[in-house]
Parts: structure tokens; sequence; C-alpha cells
């Protein structure tokens, strides 16, 4: 069996230990825990910023590395599995995070003021470590560590139950712009739509859509109800209802909402008519 090299960490001369007696590596090593430092970073399949994005992590992410040479690090995903290259400058060590982003993109202030020039800005699905809670005006922020602040209600702790619909979570995303690789609230592209999503209600998916055309369980175009997913060759929606798509799209550049008729005549017009159609399976929480 050839082992995908999207999800597996393995080249000639390096390859993962785990991975010992399934592939032919000249070394092998066990990856290293780090995290991602940055608010959204591109993994790339080459370590060359020139390069197209296979996709992105997010702050507070967990990584496991590989190597380290020539300011870039070969990396694999801890939320996903996806193997690929970093800048050696957006991983930090590794540190318990507290709460997750729960809003499509929000400020990181200087300190509790939002009168004050924001720091950076955070995605959905961005994990933090807070140390604190003031308040501010009216305003409830929560603070971390270096005494930078966010707005109490763009964030979730860990420990709380997150939503149930994923539906609602991926419609927050209405209107973001498309961008091929993307997986964040700046940018994102059909597949992390899904993805991010369902992390957000505490569902895993993978990352590509010809990896999540694999899950739940195939159903007709005439069983269609919300949260099922539609797939093309390349491309991934998620029904809002029997006759609506949500999807991030090359075509209105947006995460967009469309009538799935419409949608599939205008796709098959240039593409190809729908591969299939996927029910995710019932998620019971513990």
């Amino acid at each position: 069996m050839t082992l995908d090299r999207r999800l597996h960490a393995f080249r000639a001369d390096l390859a993962d230990e785990a991975l010992r007696g399934q592939v032919e590596a000249a070394r092998f090593v066990t990856g290293v825990p780090a995290q991602v430092g940055v608010p959204v970073v591109p993994l790339r399949p080459r370590p060359d910023a020139d390069c197209g994005i296979d996709t992105e992590l997010l702050l507070g992410e967990a990584v496991r590395v590989f190597e380290r040479a020539d300011g870039w690090t070969w990396v694999q995903s801890c939320e996903d599995g996806y193997v690929g290259y970093l800048p050696m400058d957006a991983l930090n060590e590794p540190e318990e995070a507290t709460h997750i982003i729960c809003v499509q993109r929000t400020f990181l202030y200087p300190g509790p003021e939002l009168r004050h020039p924001p720091v950076s800005a955070l995605s959905m699905g961005s994990r933090v470590r807070i140390v604190g809670a003031t308040e501010t005006r009216g305003t409830a922020y929560l603070v971390l560590p270096d005494g930078t602040a966010l707005i109490r209600s763009h964030c979730r702790a860990l420990a709380e139950t997150p939503p149930e619909d994923y539906v609602d979570v991926a419609a927050c995303f209405l209107e973001t712009p498309y961008l091929w690789g993307g997986r964040s609230g700046f940018g994102i592209d059909c597949s992390a739509l899904v993805q991010l999503s369902l992390m957000m209600v505490g569902q895993s998916a993978p990352r590509d859509s010809d990896m999540q055309a694999a899950i739940g369980t195939e159903i007709t175009r005439e069983e269609l109800r919300r949260g099922d997913l539609v797939f093309w060759k390349g491309h991934v929606g998620i029904m809002e209802d029997a006759e609506t798509l949500l999807h991030a799209n090359g075509h209105t550049m947006t995460v967009a909402r469309e009538n799935l008729d419409a949608a599939i005549e205008r796709i098959g017009w240039l593409y190809s008519r729908p591969t299939g159609f996927r029910r995710l399976a019932p998620f019971t929480r513990s």
C-alpha cells in the first residue's frame, strides 16, 4: 500500500519513527512537540515561500517537528495529521491552552482596552491560554500571560460544552474570502470550511475533500437534508437545508449560500456533476 505523503512524514533521507518498517529512509526520528505561535501560518509542501500552500495552521495548534533546517521546520499537525513545512519562527514551545476563539475572527489588544490599536487578529479555532479576566467600561475581557487581551464573548473555555450544530458554525463564515489552502476566518477553502466547522463542535474531519468523501455514509440526492455533504471532484459543500448549499467557492470567491440545483448546473457546465452525497454519523457527546 502506498502511503499518502500528505498524512505520513517520510522522505528518502528522513522519516517519522512510527513509519519504520513501512517506508525506506536513511534516518528515522521521533517528532518533537511544538505549537503554532503566530495567528495563522501556511503549511507548504516544500520549504519554499514561493510555492503554493496545502493548508494553514492556527495559533495554539500542536505539531510534531521532525526537522529544523535553513529557517524551516518539517512538521506534522496533531489536529489532522497533515505534513508539510512551516517557517521556523512560527513555532513556540508547547503551552496548555484554556480557551478557543469561537467567532469568525477577533482582535487581540495590547491590554483590556478596545480603543487601543490591536496587536493582531485571530481566527476562529485559535487556542489561547487565559490567566485572568477584567472589565473596562462594561466590556468584559480575558487576559493572556503577556498582558494582551481578548473580548470575553469571542472566546469559549475548552472545558465548556461546544455547540451542537456545525452548520450554524459554517454559516458564520458567509462572505469570508475564498483562499486556496486557506483554513481561517481570513480566507478559507471548501474542505477547510467543513473541517473547521466540525472541529468547533467537537468532531474531527480530514483536511481535503477527497479524504472527506469517505466519511459518514453514502446517501442519494433525494435524501439530502441539513448537515449532509455534497461532493464534486475537488470540491465539497454543506447542505443548510434540503435545497440550499453553503460552500467556499471560486465562482463568488467567498463562502456563499447557493441553491443546490443552480450550483449543480453551474458547476456541471464547466467541470462535472456531483460525485457523491454523504451523511455524517450521529455525534454523541461523552
